[in-house]
């Protein structure tokens, strides 16, 4: 939904659409949204591949859920896999929600690769994208993804090759 005109704002004005524990899809301004257990809904979107794809895709086993959580890349498999390891972290999703604002001109769409709940009840959402990956309007959505999670007091992590390489060496 667009801003209007006078209002000054810390963020961008969100809404969030996810899938409820009985699968059925709810969309709901971001602050409304803060204390759902996004830990425990399904994927907003499908997990696609298919040969050739630049991609990898697939589904990996989470001790910490004791369920498949998605990924679309060695990346996000491997920012997973380290979640995974995390003792202070109890819960993982992969694409919880979508996140909704207006540029100005559109509506547009983000959906972020995964969302953790940590033990002390603390989040953190995470967007895993190799920097030379990178368009104008993936940054766009980083930053607005980054802003509303302030809003909501959730912590926000734009995961590279670069950190990913440090972080594997921290659980070494």
């Amino acid at each position: 939904m667009a801003v209007p005109a006078g209002v000054d704002l810390p963020g961008p004005c969100v809404d969030l659409s996810y899938v409820d524990l009985v699968r059925e899809r709810r969309r709901r301004p971001l602050l409304d949204c803060v204390t759902t257990r996004f830990e425990d809904v399904a994927p907003v979107r499908p997990f696609r591949w298919s040969r050739g794809d630049r991609h990898f895709a697939g589904w990996y086993w989470a001790a910490t859920t004791g369920q498949h959580v998605g990924f679309e890349s060695w990346l996000e498999r491997d920012r997973l896999l380290l979640l995974d390891f995390d003792t202070k972290v109890t819960g993982i999703a992969s694409q919880p929600f979508w996140l909704y604002w207006h540029d100005g001109e559109r509506e547009r769409r983000h959906a972020p690769d995964c969302f953790a709940r940590r033990a002390d009840g603390s989040a953190v959402v995470i967007d895993v994208r190799a920097d030379e990956r990178i368009e104008p309007k993936d940054a766009e959505a980083f930053e607005v993804t980054r802003l509303a999670c302030a809003q909501a007091g959730w912590g926000f992590e734009r995961c590279d090759v670069s950190r990913q390489e440090h972080l594997h060496h921290l659980v070494r």
